[in-house]
């Protein structure tokens, strides 16, 4: 006999199914014995009771997280005893047949409860227990939705889904790299990308034209409480667009999303408002504003759109770096400026953030397809031309191949679906994350490596 979920129990009444799953609590009252088994669809009653003596020996070994096989008849549940909490209230389970799959050390720490209450670093080195949680079942499972929500949608619209490299070449972007030691050459490394910025845009001088991919991003940044070394990124880039192009496809992408997946929630403004950086900063004091009306509403979502960054700050030190990205292009008006190293601090870049409820969640620009326009961000940051050609010539060299104008945005997906679930950070909706500060306590990562894969990298660790 096939094994169905759980949640086609409720409407299986006098069938004979086959279930499996875990056994989340176990009940005795008086000589019966109830279970409540649980699987990735749902929870339904079991009931033995000592009639059936060899099956009824083995249920009262049962214990929490025990995994069992169950075929039993579906009964309907006399009116008292119905749950309505239960999407399977309505039924119980009278079995015929019980095998343990496998036992069970004592969980951690309970699973019928949210997990809010329980320390962080408990639940992040015992998560393969943890993620049984319902709560963080169901946050999966919308994520995977959503994923798939994204790619049907950007698949219609002519998108291409295309994977980028995840060893590639150090460059000063923003954020520190993580560095792969290469074995093969001597004193070389990779980097992991903190962005698909580059590829993203050799695609675009491919002539692929509309590009996404929902990429891993790596960046080796200080501890701070919401970040992760490792994130998703939606990435999306297009050619022969300008600012307004890509601000349309995103806005109506994410009010179909909220529409189609979370009808509960609602949209405070459409379309999206926008404020430039100046006002934002001025009327709310962040580049990130919380819009909303009442703040005490959860299912209340306040999208807006920040615009006419400047390009370029101040460092502590006194030289000119970009405020978001390098590979932005300067709103037209500027590209004066910009070739002539004038007027730096009054330059606006195309940047672009999409913000809701006081997070920014996504971030893009139009960018630089001329090779002397981002030449020239570089020499503003004061990069000598040796630098300039080790760090960025093959971007430059690409651009000189008949690149197209073209522009892209890339949204933090780990933070969209946070919010959408009312989380209260990241780790909630990333499978398997890393603590605050940057340790895998599951897999007891970073850790020592031995002597001997040190020897074959070159590598000498001074204590």
């Amino acid at each position: 006999m096939i094994r169905i979920p759980i949640i086609e129990t409720k409407d299986q009444v006098n069938e004979t199914v086959n279930l499996a799953g875990w056994v989340a609590t176990r009940r005795d009252h008086g000589k019966i014995i109830f279970i409540d088994l649980r699987d990735r669809s749902g929870i339904v009653q079991v009931v033995f009771t000592p009639g059936n003596k060899e099956i009824y020996e083995i249920a009262s070994q049962l214990r929490s997280e025990w995994v069992v096989r169950i075929e039993g008849k579906v009964n309907a549940r006399p009116d008292k005893m119905v749950n309505p909490d239960l999407p399977t209230g309505k039924v119980e389970i009278e079995p015929m047949k019980l095998e343990v799959l496998n036992e069970s050390t004592t969980p951690p720490f309970p699973l019928d409860t949210d997990g809010y209450e329980i320390g962080e670093e408990s639940r992040m080195e015992h998560r393969y227990v943890d993620l049984r949680r319902p709560r963080l079942i169901n946050n999966l499972a919308a994520r995977h939705k959503l994923s798939l929500h994204i790619r049907n949608w950007l698949s219609e619209k002519g998108f291409l889904e295309i994977e980028t490299p995840i060893l590639t070449k150090s460059t000063p972007e923003g954020a520190r790299d993580y560095v792969v030691p290469s074995r093969l050459y001597s004193g070389k490394f990779y980097a992991l990308p903190q962005s698909p910025q580059q590829y993203k845009q050799l695609l675009m001088v491919a002539g692929v034209e509309k590009y996404f991919q929902l990429a891993r991003c790596f960046r080796d940044e200080d501890t701070r409480g919401d970040r992760q070394p490792e994130f998703t990124q939606l990435d999306l880039e297009m050619s022969f667009v300008e600012r307004e192009d890509i601000i349309e496809i995103n806005e109506a992408l994410l009010i179909d999303i909220v529409k189609k997946l979370y009808p509960t929630k609602k949209i405070q403004e459409v379309p999206f408002p926008r404020l430039s950086y100046k006002e934002a900063m001025e009327k709310y004091n962040t580049d990130r504003p919380d819009l909303r009306k009442d703040k005490n509403d959860p299912d209340s979502l306040a999208f807006c759109w920040v615009i006419d960054f400047p390009f370029f700050e101040k460092t502590d030190a006194g030289d000119w770096t970009f405020t978001h990205n390098p590979f932005s292009a300067p709103k037209p008006e500027y590209m004066e400026d910009l070739l002539k190293h004038k007027n730096i601090g009054d330059i606006i870049t195309t940047q672009y953030d999409v913000v809701v409820n006081g997070w920014e969640i996504g971030g893009g620009s139009i960018r630089n397809h001329n090779p002397e326009a981002l030449k020239s961000v570089f020499e503003i940051m004061g990069f000598k031309k040796e630098r300039i050609e080790a760090n960025f010539g093959h971007m430059l060299k690409a651009l000189g191949s008949g690149a197209p104008p073209h522009g892209g945005i890339a949204w933090g997906l780990d933070r969209l679906v946070t919010i959408l679930h009312n989380e209260p950070n990241i780790r909630e909706v990333i499978t398997f994350p890393k603590t605050g500060d940057a340790r895998d306590l599951m897999m007891e990562s970073p850790s020592e490596i031995d002597s001997k894969q040190l020897k074959e990298l070159h590598i000498k660790v001074e204590k």
